[in-house]
Protein backbone atom coordinates (compact mmCIF):
# COMPACT_ATOMS: atom_id res chain seq x y z
CA UNK A 1 0.00 0.00 0.00
CA UNK A 2 1.51 3.31 -1.11
CA UNK A 3 0.85 5.93 1.55
CA UNK A 4 4.03 7.91 2.17
CA UNK A 5 4.04 11.49 0.96
CA UNK A 6 0.26 11.66 0.75
CA UNK A 7 -2.21 13.99 2.48
CA UNK A 8 -3.02 13.30 6.11
CA UNK A 9 -6.16 14.11 8.07
CA UNK A 10 -6.52 17.00 10.49
CA UNK A 11 -8.98 14.94 12.58
CA UNK A 12 -6.28 13.19 14.59
CA UNK A 13 -5.87 13.48 18.35
CA UNK A 14 -2.61 11.93 19.51
CA UNK A 15 -2.57 11.04 23.23
CA UNK A 16 0.25 8.51 23.02
CA UNK A 17 2.80 10.72 24.76
CA UNK A 18 0.55 11.46 27.71
CA UNK A 19 1.18 8.31 29.76
CA UNK A 20 -1.66 6.56 31.55
CA UNK A 21 -2.83 9.80 33.11
CA UNK A 22 -4.24 10.76 29.73
CA UNK A 23 -6.48 7.72 30.04
CA UNK A 24 -7.72 8.51 33.50
CA UNK A 25 -5.02 6.44 35.24
CA UNK A 26 -6.48 3.11 34.09
CA UNK A 27 -3.18 1.34 34.56
CA UNK A 28 -2.00 -1.96 33.06
CA UNK A 29 -2.88 -3.17 29.61
CA UNK A 30 -5.48 -5.93 29.94
CA UNK A 31 -7.56 -4.12 32.58
CA UNK A 32 -10.98 -3.04 31.40
CA UNK A 33 -12.25 -0.61 33.98
CA UNK A 34 -15.53 0.89 32.84
CA UNK A 35 -18.10 0.20 30.16
CA UNK A 36 -20.47 3.12 30.32
CA UNK A 37 -22.72 4.71 27.71
CA UNK A 38 -22.84 3.18 24.23
CA UNK A 39 -20.90 0.36 22.60
CA UNK A 40 -17.20 -0.16 22.24
CA UNK A 41 -17.25 -2.47 19.22
CA UNK A 42 -13.78 -3.62 20.15
CA UNK A 43 -12.28 -7.09 19.90
CA UNK A 44 -11.25 -8.63 23.21
CA UNK A 45 -7.59 -9.45 22.61
CA UNK A 46 -6.66 -9.82 26.29
CA UNK A 47 -5.49 -13.46 25.81
CA UNK A 48 -2.97 -12.18 23.25
CA UNK A 49 -1.64 -9.20 25.21
CA UNK A 50 -1.90 -10.38 28.82
CA UNK A 51 1.85 -10.07 29.27
CA UNK A 52 2.08 -6.53 27.95
CA UNK A 53 2.19 -3.51 30.21
CA UNK A 54 2.06 0.20 29.74
CA UNK A 55 5.62 1.29 30.47
CA UNK A 56 4.65 4.89 31.19
CA UNK A 57 3.97 5.72 34.84
CA UNK A 58 0.78 7.63 35.63
CA UNK A 59 1.18 11.23 34.60
CA UNK A 60 4.55 10.71 32.87
CA UNK A 61 4.85 12.33 29.47
CA UNK A 62 7.25 10.90 26.93
CA UNK A 63 8.60 11.57 23.47
CA UNK A 64 7.27 9.41 20.67
CA UNK A 65 9.79 7.23 18.89
CA UNK A 66 10.48 7.60 15.19
CA UNK A 67 8.52 4.41 14.58
CA UNK A 68 5.53 5.73 16.51
CA UNK A 69 5.65 8.98 14.57
CA UNK A 70 5.64 7.06 11.29
CA UNK A 71 2.67 4.94 12.41
CA UNK A 72 0.88 8.15 13.32
CA UNK A 73 1.46 9.52 9.82
CA UNK A 74 0.17 6.28 8.33
CA UNK A 75 -3.02 6.40 10.42
CA UNK A 76 -3.53 10.03 9.41
CA UNK A 77 -3.25 9.20 5.69
CA UNK A 78 -5.68 6.27 5.94
CA UNK A 79 -8.16 8.43 7.85
CA UNK A 80 -7.90 11.11 5.16
CA UNK A 81 -8.66 8.47 2.52
CA UNK A 82 -11.77 7.36 4.40
CA UNK A 83 -12.93 10.98 4.62
CA UNK A 84 -12.68 11.45 0.86
CA UNK A 85 -14.31 8.14 -0.02
CA UNK A 86 -17.20 8.28 2.44
CA UNK A 87 -17.96 11.92 1.65
CA UNK A 88 -18.74 10.81 -1.90
CA UNK A 89 -20.22 7.36 -1.22
CA UNK A 90 -22.60 8.49 1.53
CA UNK A 91 -23.82 11.44 -0.53
CA UNK A 92 -24.29 9.40 -3.71
CA UNK A 93 -25.71 6.20 -2.23
CA UNK A 94 -27.59 7.44 0.84
CA UNK A 95 -28.18 11.14 0.22
CA UNK A 96 -26.41 12.00 3.49
CA UNK A 97 -23.61 14.49 4.11
CA UNK A 98 -20.69 12.70 5.74
CA UNK A 99 -19.61 14.03 9.13
CA UNK A 100 -15.91 13.41 9.65
CA UNK A 101 -15.11 11.64 12.94
CA UNK A 102 -12.04 12.19 15.08
CA UNK A 103 -9.49 9.43 15.59
CA UNK A 104 -7.72 9.22 18.95
CA UNK A 105 -4.39 7.41 19.17
CA UNK A 106 -3.49 6.30 22.69
CA UNK A 107 -1.13 4.06 24.63
CA UNK A 108 -2.25 1.51 27.20
CA UNK A 109 -5.61 2.89 28.24
CA UNK A 110 -7.98 5.67 27.34
CA UNK A 111 -11.01 7.59 28.53
CA UNK A 112 -13.88 8.25 26.13
CA UNK A 113 -17.51 9.35 26.24
CA UNK A 114 -18.31 5.62 26.39
CA UNK A 115 -16.18 5.14 29.50
CA UNK A 116 -12.66 3.89 30.06
CA UNK A 117 -10.97 1.00 28.27
CA UNK A 118 -7.58 -0.65 27.97
CA UNK A 119 -5.66 -1.74 24.91
CA UNK A 120 -6.96 -5.27 25.48
CA UNK A 121 -10.30 -4.09 24.14
CA UNK A 122 -8.75 -3.50 20.74
CA UNK A 123 -9.65 -0.55 18.51
CA UNK A 124 -13.19 0.72 19.08
CA UNK A 125 -15.70 3.33 18.03
CA UNK A 126 -17.62 5.38 20.58
CA UNK A 127 -20.96 6.72 19.30
CA UNK A 128 -21.18 9.07 22.28
CA UNK A 129 -18.36 11.31 21.03
CA UNK A 130 -18.15 10.01 17.43
CA UNK A 131 -14.50 9.08 17.84
CA UNK A 132 -12.43 6.07 16.87
CA UNK A 133 -9.94 4.97 19.54
CA UNK A 134 -6.77 3.13 18.54
CA UNK A 135 -3.74 1.99 20.49
CA UNK A 136 -1.28 1.76 17.62
CA UNK A 137 0.53 -1.09 19.41
CA UNK A 138 -2.42 -3.20 18.23
CA UNK A 139 -0.70 -3.36 14.86
CA UNK A 140 2.23 -5.14 16.54
CA UNK A 141 -0.21 -7.59 18.12
CA UNK A 142 -1.71 -8.23 14.70
CA UNK A 143 1.68 -8.97 13.22
CA UNK A 144 3.26 -10.97 16.04
CA UNK A 145 0.37 -12.78 17.71
CA UNK A 146 -2.22 -12.93 14.95
CA UNK A 147 0.00 -13.36 11.90
CA UNK A 148 -1.89 -10.55 10.18
CA UNK A 149 0.67 -7.84 9.48
CA UNK A 150 0.96 -5.40 6.59
CA UNK A 151 -0.05 -1.81 5.88
CA UNK A 152 -3.30 -2.72 4.16
CA UNK A 153 -4.24 -5.07 6.99
CA UNK A 154 -3.79 -2.17 9.40
CA UNK A 155 -5.77 0.10 7.09
CA UNK A 156 -8.62 -2.42 7.16
CA UNK A 157 -8.78 -2.12 10.96
CA UNK A 158 -9.18 1.66 10.71
CA UNK A 159 -11.70 1.36 7.88
CA UNK A 160 -13.75 -1.12 9.91
CA UNK A 161 -14.06 1.32 12.82
CA UNK A 162 -14.97 4.09 10.40
CA UNK A 163 -17.64 1.69 9.14
CA UNK A 164 -19.21 1.89 12.60
CA UNK A 165 -19.22 5.67 12.30
CA UNK A 166 -21.09 5.35 9.01
CA UNK A 167 -23.57 3.02 10.72
CA UNK A 168 -24.05 5.62 13.42
CA UNK A 169 -24.72 8.32 10.84
CA UNK A 170 -27.33 6.31 8.96
CA UNK A 171 -29.09 5.31 12.19
CA UNK A 172 -28.08 1.65 12.37
CA UNK A 173 -26.33 1.82 15.74
CA UNK A 174 -29.18 3.52 17.64
CA UNK A 175 -31.69 1.01 16.25
CA UNK A 176 -29.49 -1.97 17.12
CA UNK A 177 -28.96 -0.64 20.65
CA UNK A 178 -32.73 -0.38 21.13
CA UNK A 179 -33.26 -3.90 19.83
CA UNK A 180 -30.52 -5.33 22.06
CA UNK A 181 -32.25 -3.93 25.12
CA UNK A 182 -35.38 -5.90 24.21
CA UNK A 183 -33.90 -9.36 23.58
CA UNK A 184 -31.92 -12.01 25.42
CA UNK A 185 -28.15 -12.42 25.38
CA UNK A 186 -27.95 -14.90 22.49
CA UNK A 187 -30.08 -12.73 20.21
CA UNK A 188 -28.21 -9.64 21.40
CA UNK A 189 -24.94 -11.30 20.44
CA UNK A 190 -26.34 -12.09 17.02
CA UNK A 191 -27.32 -8.45 16.51
CA UNK A 192 -23.78 -7.48 17.46
CA UNK A 193 -22.37 -9.94 14.92
CA UNK A 194 -24.57 -8.51 12.16
CA UNK A 195 -23.41 -5.02 13.09
CA UNK A 196 -19.76 -6.04 12.91
CA UNK A 197 -20.16 -7.86 9.60
CA UNK A 198 -21.78 -4.81 8.07
CA UNK A 199 -18.85 -2.70 9.26
CA UNK A 200 -16.54 -5.21 7.55
CA UNK A 201 -18.54 -4.83 4.37
CA UNK A 202 -18.31 -1.05 4.65
CA UNK A 203 -14.54 -1.42 5.06
CA UNK A 204 -14.59 -3.36 1.81
CA UNK A 205 -16.49 -0.52 0.12
CA UNK A 206 -13.77 1.88 1.24
CA UNK A 207 -11.07 -0.45 -0.12
CA UNK A 208 -12.83 -0.74 -3.49
CA UNK A 209 -13.23 3.00 -3.99
CA UNK A 210 -9.84 3.89 -2.51
CA UNK A 211 -8.16 1.51 -4.94
CA UNK A 212 -10.05 3.00 -7.88
CA UNK A 213 -9.45 6.62 -6.87
CA UNK A 214 -5.94 6.67 -5.43
CA UNK A 215 -4.34 3.66 -7.12
CA UNK A 216 -2.47 2.94 -3.91
CA UNK A 217 -3.39 -0.73 -3.51
CA UNK A 218 -0.59 -3.05 -4.51
CA UNK A 219 -0.45 -6.74 -5.28
CA UNK A 220 -1.10 -8.73 -2.14
CA UNK A 221 -2.85 -5.90 -0.29
CA UNK A 222 -6.28 -7.48 -0.62
CA UNK A 223 -4.92 -10.76 0.73
CA UNK A 224 -3.52 -8.86 3.73
CA UNK A 225 -6.92 -7.36 4.52
CA UNK A 226 -8.76 -10.66 4.10
CA UNK A 227 -6.21 -12.39 6.32
CA UNK A 228 -6.66 -9.68 8.97
CA UNK A 229 -10.44 -10.02 8.89
CA UNK A 230 -10.10 -13.77 9.44
CA UNK A 231 -7.58 -13.29 12.25
CA UNK A 232 -10.10 -11.30 14.31
CA UNK A 233 -12.91 -13.83 13.86
CA UNK A 234 -14.48 -14.90 17.14
CA UNK A 235 -13.72 -18.57 16.50
CA UNK A 236 -10.04 -17.89 15.85
CA UNK A 237 -9.67 -15.67 18.93
CA UNK A 238 -11.43 -18.26 21.11
CA UNK A 239 -9.17 -21.02 19.83
CA UNK A 240 -6.07 -18.90 20.56
CA UNK A 241 -7.42 -18.40 24.08
CA UNK A 242 -7.71 -22.18 24.51
CA UNK A 243 -11.51 -22.17 24.38
CA UNK A 244 -13.86 -24.13 22.16
CA UNK A 245 -15.68 -21.79 19.73
CA UNK A 246 -19.32 -21.31 20.76
CA UNK A 247 -21.32 -19.53 18.01
CA UNK A 248 -24.00 -18.32 20.44
CA UNK A 249 -21.33 -16.34 22.27
CA UNK A 250 -19.87 -14.75 19.12
CA UNK A 251 -20.11 -10.95 19.06
CA UNK A 252 -18.12 -10.15 15.92
CA UNK A 253 -18.58 -13.11 13.61
CA UNK A 254 -16.54 -16.11 12.55
CA UNK A 255 -13.40 -15.84 10.45
CA UNK A 256 -15.31 -17.07 7.40
CA UNK A 257 -18.14 -14.57 7.90
CA UNK A 258 -15.87 -11.61 8.44
CA UNK A 259 -13.75 -12.28 5.37
CA UNK A 260 -16.87 -13.02 3.27
CA UNK A 261 -18.49 -9.66 4.04
CA UNK A 262 -15.25 -7.75 3.58
CA UNK A 263 -14.81 -9.27 0.13
CA UNK A 264 -18.45 -8.58 -0.71
CA UNK A 265 -17.92 -4.87 -0.03
CA UNK A 266 -14.75 -4.87 -2.11
CA UNK A 267 -16.46 -6.52 -5.06
CA UNK A 268 -19.64 -4.46 -4.96
CA UNK A 269 -18.75 -1.02 -3.66
CA UNK A 270 -22.44 -0.54 -2.86
CA UNK A 271 -23.94 0.05 0.58
CA UNK A 272 -27.14 -1.74 -0.48
CA UNK A 273 -25.17 -4.97 -0.77
CA UNK A 274 -24.00 -4.71 2.86
CA UNK A 275 -27.38 -5.22 4.53
CA UNK A 276 -26.47 -8.05 6.87
CA UNK A 277 -29.68 -7.51 8.83
CA UNK A 278 -31.96 -8.07 5.83
CA UNK A 279 -30.09 -11.26 4.91
CA UNK A 280 -30.67 -12.48 8.47
CA UNK A 281 -34.40 -11.81 8.09
CA UNK A 282 -34.49 -8.72 10.27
Amino acid sequence: MEWRGRRGSSNIEDRRGMGTAGAGGLGLVGTLVVLAVGWFFGVDISPLVSGMQDDARPGEERQLSAGEQEIGQFVSVVLADTEEIWSDVLAQQAGIQYQEPKLVMFSGAVQSACGGASSAMGPFYCPGDQRVYLDTDFFQVMQRQMGAGGDFAYAYVIAHEIGHHVQNQIGILPRVNRLRSQVGQAEGNRLSVLTELQADCFAGIWARHAGDRFGTIERGDVDEAVNASRAVGDDILMEKAGRAPMPDSFTHGSAAERSEWLVRGMQSGQMADCNTFAEAGL
